[in-house]
């Protein structure tokens, strides 16, 4: 009986893979499901994504600011939704494989990204040159005044009790954060220099930097932060790669893109354009003037 049950099982799996494959099929002639995460820079890709589309003439369907991480990729592989944009490094923690040096490549965490979700039927397309990781930004004046520009030059101010940092408790204990910096640059930043927030809002963390609030001269944020263009901080770069690479992508279900072989040029062509400067200058207008993040897009497209 339980050989029986595995039989049954086993069918019942394949009959329902090859039910959500047909339905997928028939789907992929009908409008493009696009949707995005709820951040700002999610919203900005995805209006990006939506409006490039349906200028080739591909019906479109709005999805945008679905939910978490959690909740769109489920929804992308559930042949809910067809497209949406991610970042290369979060198919390190999809594929389990977050420890190899292969997502702190550029190059490198893109093709591990397409190789590993092929078989799942679905396609990245070609990411924009935007970083998208942890970084640490430093007091403008202070970086200017002791020449402070790299991950190594943080840790020899580190050294010299230059630093107090503001961050989320995920950054100051995630393996994967400060700690990676930490063993990467030979550095460690006693608990007393770090003003640890509950939340990662990295807004605060900027301002907190910038201003010198509470005594701090240096944040966490992410590399493509809107606010960095608006404050006076200098982002310390990583050239040791000690951070996982998150460009962002537009991942597309394969049957939809076969059905519709125009979106990977027309989206190319918007994602090429999006470099570290120019995207979190576009975030910025999000950010910080206030824009919608279809105002905005509409403007980038021209």
């Amino acid at each position: 009986m339980p050989a029986l049950r595995g039989r049954t099982t086993r069918r019942a799996l394949l009959a329902g893979s090859l039910a959500a494959a047909a339905a997928g099929r028939a789907r992929a002639a009908g409008p493009v499901v696009v949707a995005s995460k709820t951040d700002g820079e999610g919203a900005l890709l995805g209006r990006m994504i939506l409006l490039a589309l349906a200028r080739i003439g591909i019906p479109v369907t709005d999805r945008l600011q679905l939910g978490p991480t959690r909740i769109v990729r489920g929804a992308l592989l559930a042949g809910e939704i067809d497209c949406y944009p991610e970042y290369t490094g979060n198919a390190a923690f999809f594929s389990g494989t977050d420890a190899d040096p292969v997502w702190r490549r550029a190059e490198g965490a893109y093709e591990a990204a397409r190789r590993f979700d092929a078989p799942h039927g679905l396609v990245w397309l070609a990411p924009a040159p935007a970083d998208n990781t942890w970084q640490i930004a430093v007091q403008g004046a202070l970086a200017r005044a002791h020449g402070l520009a790299t991950m190594a030059d943080f840790a020899g101010a580190v050294g010299r009790g230059l630093i107090e940092l503001c961050a989320s408790a995920e950054f100051v204990e995630s393996p994967a954060a400060l700690p990676s910096f930490e063993k990467a640059y030979g550095f460690s930043l006693p608990p007393e220099r770090i003003v640890v927030l509950p939340g990662g809002d990295t807004a605060v963390t900027l301002r907190a930097a910038a201003q010198g609030i509470s005594g701090v001269n240096a944040g966490m944020v992410y590399g493509t932060d809107g606010a960095i263009a608006a404050l006076d901080v200098v982002v310390m770069s990583d050239p040791k790669g000690a951070q996982i690479v998150y460009e962002p992508a537009p991942v597309i279900r394969a049957p939809v893109l076969a059905a519709h072989p125009g979106i990977a040029p027309a989206l190319g062509q918007v994602f090429a354009g999006l470099d570290l400067a120019t995207l979190r200058r576009l975030n910025a207008q999000v950010a910080v003037d206030g824009d919608t993040p279809e105002a905005v897009a509409r403007r980038y497209l021209g």
